[in-house]
Parts: structure tokens; C-alpha cells; sequence
């Protein structure tokens, strides 16, 4: 699963990284971003360049009948995605990338749980394969996006059973056409261990109002 990750580059470095000829100028380098949160995702409407946007993360099926329901689906598992109700068209007409610095994930250690950052090994900036949705209400509409995980890689098994789906840049625009022959089922594994590095943090990550830059920084062993 994915439920906190970071994005503190700068807005020009994730233009470039994402071919974007623009970035959201109100991006504001951010180290805890949980469900709900407004967060960045990129997107290809009709066929044209890839455009940044600033979602709700939780993704509101368009059909639901309650915007409450958003919180409860911020991943979608990449086995099941194409076949879910509350995924299935996403995934056929709306996909996305999301752009991280990194994520956190949680280890069960005796009675406590252990946070530890996953980031790039190379590079600065990961792409979850994301879906986004625009749910319209009496309120006007509401836009809004889940995270596609998939099963741990390698290094990830030790500490939890699912990631995201981190794509490679060659795979971005093969992920963000969805044309009626898409065919992107081969995307949705694990990406290769050496890929990431992960090292454990302190547990300030748990709390979401904690946002600073030393929440990705390594724990300090006693």
C-alpha cells in the first residue's frame, strides 16, 4: 500500500522529469503528504502534452453518491484495478502519473510499528502509476486520484507485502495513453530492487500535521 509519501523538489525539476511545459506555481515542497491532501498528479487529456493538476488524494468513483467515500480509496491494487467498479473505468480512460521523492512504509516490530523512506536510488523522482477522477456534485465538480500498488519487491518484503507501481520513464507515455488499444497490464509488478533504497526514520512521520524536511532523513541508531 502507499498511505504517506514526499514531494519537496522544485516545480522546474518536475517539469523537466515529466516533459511538462508548465508546473503548478503554488507547489510547496511537502515531506508527510497523506489521503485527502490537494496533491500534484500528471495527466494527458485528448490526446494532447502531458499537463500538471492538483487533485484531492482519495478517489471518488463518479458514480458514488457520497464524497465521503473518497477517503477510504487512495490505492487501487494493479490485480484487480481493471475489474473493480470504483477503478475499472479510471484505469481504462483516466490514468496518471504521480510524482514522489519518496514514501514511507510502516514494519511491525514486536509491539511497535517502525517507519522507514523508500526513495530513488538513482535520480530524484519516482512515478507512481496513478487514476484520477472528476466526480460532479450539486457543489460543482471534484477531482480526485488513487495510487496503483502492487506486490513488494525485494527489498521492500522485509518490511511490508505491497509498494506502488513506480514506473519507468519510458513507460510514462505508454501509462498516460488511453487510447481503446492501450494495453498497460505488464506495467503493474514490482519495479526492480535496485531501483530504490530505503532506510528507517523516526516515528515523528506518524503524526500527518508533522511536515519537515527531517522526516526523510535516516534515524540516528542508538
Amino acid at each position: 500500500m502507499c498511505g504517506r509519501y514526499a514531494l519537496h523538489s522544485r516545480p522546474e525539476v518536475i517539469a523537466l522529469a515529466f516533459g511538462l511545459s508548465e508546473a503548478p506555481a503554488t507547489l510547496v515542497p511537502r515531506f508527510n503528504i497523506a489521503p485527502a491532501a490537494e496533491v500534484l498528479i500528471v495527466r494527458r487529456e485528448t490526446g494532447g502534452a502531458p499537463r500538471p493538476a492538483l487533485v484531492r488524494w482519495g478517489l471518488l468513483p463518479r458514480w458514488a453518491k457520497d464524497p465521503k467515500r473518497a477517503a477510504k480509496l487512495n490505492n487501487a491494487r494493479g490485480e484487480t484495478v481493471a475489474e473493480k467498479p470504483s477503478f475499472r473505468d479510471a484505469y481504462r480512460r483516466r490514468r496518471c502519473l504521480v510524482p514522489a521523492n519518496g514514501f514511507y512504509e510502516w514494519k511491525r516490530v514486536e509491539s511497535r510499528k517502525q517507519p522507514y523512506y523508500v526513495y530513488p536510488a538513482q535520480g530524484e523522482l519516482f512515478a507512481f502509476a496513478g487514476l484520477w477522477e472528476r466526480w460532479e456534485g450539486a457543489s460543482g465538480p471534484l477531482e480526485t486520484c488513487a495510487i496503483v500498488t502492487t506486490q513488494a519487491n525485494a527489498p521492500m518484503q522485509a518490511i511490508h507485502d505491497r509498494m506502488p507501481v513506480i514506473l519507468a520513464p519510458r513507460d510514462y507515455a505508454r501509462w498516460l495513453d488511453c487510447s481503446a488499444d492501450a494495453e498497460v497490464t505488464d506495467l503493474l509488478v514490482p519495479c526492480r530492487a535496485e531501483v530504490i533504497r530505503v532506510h528507517a526514520v523516526s516515528t515523528a512521520v506518524n503524526r500527518a500535521s508533522n511536515d519537515v524536511r527531517e522526516l526523510i532523513e535516516p534515524l540516528e541508531q542508538a
